[in-house]
């Protein structure tokens, strides 16, 4: 598993671990809605790695009546928990069709900002997923997750030394991260290759024209120009 999945999937989980208790702590004496019951189960199975029947509840839960569930974080979090259940079962078309009816009622969210990535990650297209990185970090610029997807999706166009300096922000704010880290030692060394790359073409190219010159001016042969007629004087 690399990197960038697995600090994407330990943040989706931290998020999951918690994401139901807006809703579940509503007061007692209030009948919860189907909308908001139907989220609740499909927050429990998305616990359980149950993607499929998790996709099915958010589903169902979007069609009822969602005016319970809009009215505290629920609704978003069931766009975030669908797209993230569809990435992790590889539908990644339906993923991004997800995010983009999310971000029509919360543009701002900087996880369905990077889902998004996410998925047009998983489909290379890494400058639409470094787009969406973007995106979500313009409204927070300490999201470490984009910025590590973001470095991921940098070395994979062989923008190796931008990589390198989205991990190096990651690693500002938590120095202790691993994926950072981790990502950082492979960019490094990949903005090393190219350096050197691009250095032996450099010479090789100045070798070649230098050859060139000395061949031209030791080995072409002279052409030799015509003496000019003497004119002829009139008699």
């Amino acid at each position: 598993m690399k990197k960038g999945q697995i600090i994407y999937i330990l943040a989706i989980l931290s998020i999951i671990s918690c994401i139901a208790v807006p809703v579940m702590a509503a007061d007692d004496n209030q009948t919860q809605d189907q909308a908001t019951s139907l989220y609740n189960s499909g927050v429990r199975v998305l616990s359980q790695n149950d993607y499929a029947n998790a996709i099915l509840l958010f589903d169902q839960a979007l069609a009822s009546n969602i005016s319970m569930i809009k009215k505290s974080d629920a609704l978003l979090y069931t766009y975030q928990g669908k797209s993230y259940a569809l990435i992790q079962l590889g539908k990644f078309d339906d993923a991004i069709q997800t995010v983009d009816l999310g971000l029509v009622i919360y543009p701002k969210d900087t996880m369905l900002w990077n889902n998004k990535g996410y998925a047009l990650f998983k489909q290379g297209n890494y400058a639409g997923a470094v787009a969406s990185y973007d995106k979500a970090l313009s409204f927070d610029k300490n999201y470490t997750t984009s910025l590590v997807n973001k470095g991921d999706a940098l070395y994979q166009m062989g923008r190796f030394q931008d990589a390198v300096d989205s991990y190096n922000k990651v690693l500002e704010i938590n120095p202790d991260n691993s994926a950072a880290t981790a990502g950082l030692a492979i960019a490094q060394k990949g903005a090393a290759t190219s350096t050197q790359t691009t250095v032996i073409v450099l010479v090789v190219v100045l070798i070649v024209a230098a050859g060139g010159v000395i061949w031209y001016v030791k080995f072409r042969k002279p052409v030799l120009q015509k003496k000019p007629e003497k004119s002829k004087s009139k008699k």
